[in-house]
């Protein structure tokens, strides 16, 4: 019998998406096969993606809730079907399910039509095909399920075909994945078909990968506006001019005002990332005053003689 997800992510059964999320990330890390080289960090780290994917999802999740490890053999929409089945006939208690000869009560889920009790296996099994012959309601199609994929910011800002190989029960599979230009973080790319399997020959479900934009040490993300530190002179800065800055997309021509001091932002509209359904977000450039670390005798010369003309006091007050 397979283990309690709950017990897999060591969260309570109550836990939030959020609790849930978190678990993952911290266990995910620690048995990850690329950084636990223990031999069996491996089958650790595909049994954390497969409790992960399953109670992730608010639906997979409530089914599993009441299901258990039979969970997918239920359909996705079995509340609805449940509820049109009460309403479809005449009872003592609200009516049922015609399942052959007799009629189930549904009031409780805990009692057959002669007041035994019957378990939920062989119910669902013969309404939904499991027991050979199908069944009432035809084909059960498989879950979605999720896992996340790390880009770099430029792949992000690129887009394009990537394999990508995820691990998972069954092993390992590699995916060609046509990631979208401009994908930002938190952004969920679906692989129709890639899902969980259906039974009785259903569908197979959808597979999402949630992106996560991996820290990068030139460019940061704020949504889809980007920000880089960008170097500059004391002369570039005192006196102004035009300058190279870096872009995912590229270089790029920045003009600094004369004057301007570390800290000061300059924005380039739409040199962020892309955004296929609206406004491309923008680049904001830093100005950070860098000094040379050795200076030759003629730059300490005319840096001692700016100083000896300057009245300028950067500390003094207003």
């Amino acid at each position: 019998m397979a283990r309690d997800y709950y017990d897999v992510l060591g969260v309570q059964r109550d836990a939030s998406s959020d609790e849930i999320q978190q678990a993952f990330r911290k266990l995910a890390r620690k048995h990850h096969p690329d950084i636990n080289k223990d031999p069996q960090a491996e089958e650790r780290f595909k049994e954390l993606n497969e409790a992960y994917s399953v109670l992730s999802d608010p639906k997979t999740r409530k089914r599993y809730d009441r299901f258990g490890e039979d969970f997918r053999q239920i359909p996705e929409d079995w509340e609805e079907r449940v509820g049109a089945g009460v309403g479809a006939g005449a009872g003592a208690r609200g009516g049922g399910w015609s399942t052959g000869g007799g009629r189930v009560r549904f009031a409780d889920y805990g009692e057959g039509f002669d007041g035994s009790g019957f378990n939920f296996e062989d119910l669902f099994g013969g309404l939904y095909g499991r027991g050979g012959g199908g069944g009432r309601w035809g084909p059960v199609p498989g879950a979605d399920q999720e896992a996340e994929i790390q880009l770099g910011v430029e792949e992000a800002y690129h887009g394009g075909r990537r394999g990508i190989t995820l691990a998972g029960l069954g092993g390992q599979r590699t995916y060609d994945v046509n990631i979208p230009r401009g994908v930002v973080d938190g952004q969920r790319i679906r692989l129709a078909g890639e899902g969980g399997r259906g039974s009785d020959d259903g569908p197979p479900g959808d597979l999402y990968l949630r992106v996560r934009i991996k820290p990068d040490t030139r460019f940061r993300l704020e949504g889809r506006d980007i920000h880089v530190a960008l170097p500059v002179t004391p002369w570039e800065a005192a006196l102004g001019g035009t300058v190279p800055v870096p872009t995912p997309g590229g270089t790029a021509k920045v003009t600094v005002p004369k004057g301007s001091s570390s800290g000061r932002r300059l924005r380039l509209r739409g040199e962020g990332m892309p955004n296929p359904r609206g406004a491309d977000g923008d680049l904001y450039a830093e100005i950070r005053i860098m000094v040379p670390p050795e200076l030759s005798d003629r730059e300490r010369e005319l840096f001692k003689e700016l100083a000896a003309v300057s009245t300028f006091d950067p500390r003094k007050p207003g």
